[in-house]
């Protein structure tokens, strides 16, 4: 009884290759369909028929005071005072 594929060959059959490209396009094809479907096309009209496009607000870096709670000071201190008995202060 002999094996159906042959084991010396490395490559593969050429229907395979070709489903394999039409499953990419296929894919590439739903994904774009998806976007407009979802999305629609009004951003993209708009960032197109504009002449010249203002640019984004600028917006300030966030503080990493300003998202700390107030109760977490007695915690901070604590870490602090055991960075520098350990010697792992900055």
């Amino acid at each position: 009884m002999s094996p159906t594929l042959n084991q010396d060959s490395d490559s593969e059959h050429p229907i395979v290759a070709w489903v394999g490209i039409l499953a990419v396009l296929l894919t590439i094809v739903l994904i774009v369909w998806a976007r407009f479907e979802v999305h629609g096309t009004r951003d993209l009209e708009a960032a197109l028929s504009q002449s010249h496009p203002r640019p984004a607000a600028a917006r300030p870096k966030p503080s990493p005071e300003a998202d700390k709670a107030k109760g977490n000071t007695d915690v901070d201190d604590a870490v602090a005072a055991g960075r520098w008995a350990t010697g792992f202060a900055r």
